[in-house]
């Protein structure tokens, strides 16, 4: 397995076992090779869950740009509703795990079909 195949394992060991969710493998990688390099850079892998900065360029860059939201109070909701899913005491949430639950949040798998 390659660095990137080790780094999905932990993102789905994560949805399973933090956030209580069965991973569709197939989106994830797929969430996970649109992260690009960011994934290998520690500070850059994970999301700082309590930093409104980072909830606010999650929005914007992912929400907004990525797959297409209109801007609203329901983005930032649906941020907030991630967090507390994957738990606002877990240290490391990675933006992987973030943006997948987004993606299944807001139905929009198809922006990685």
């Amino acid at each position: 397995m390659g660095k990137r195949d080790d780094k999905i394992a932990t993102y789905a060991d994560d949805l399973k076992n933090k956030c209580g969710m069965t991973p569709d493998m197939d989106l994830l990688t797929k969430v996970t090779i649109g992260c690009g390099p960011a994934i290998y850079n520690p500070d850059a892998e994970t999301v700082a869950g309590s930093q409104a900065h980072e909830l606010e360029t999650v929005k914007n860059n992912f929400l907004i740009k990525k797959l297409g939201l209109t801007d609203g109070p329901q983005l930032m909701d649906a941020i907030n509703a991630v967090i507390e899913t994957y738990g606002k005491s877990e240290r490391n949430k990675y933006r992987a795990v973030v943006y997948y639950m987004l993606v299944k949040h807001f139905g929009k798998e198809s922006v990685y079909a």
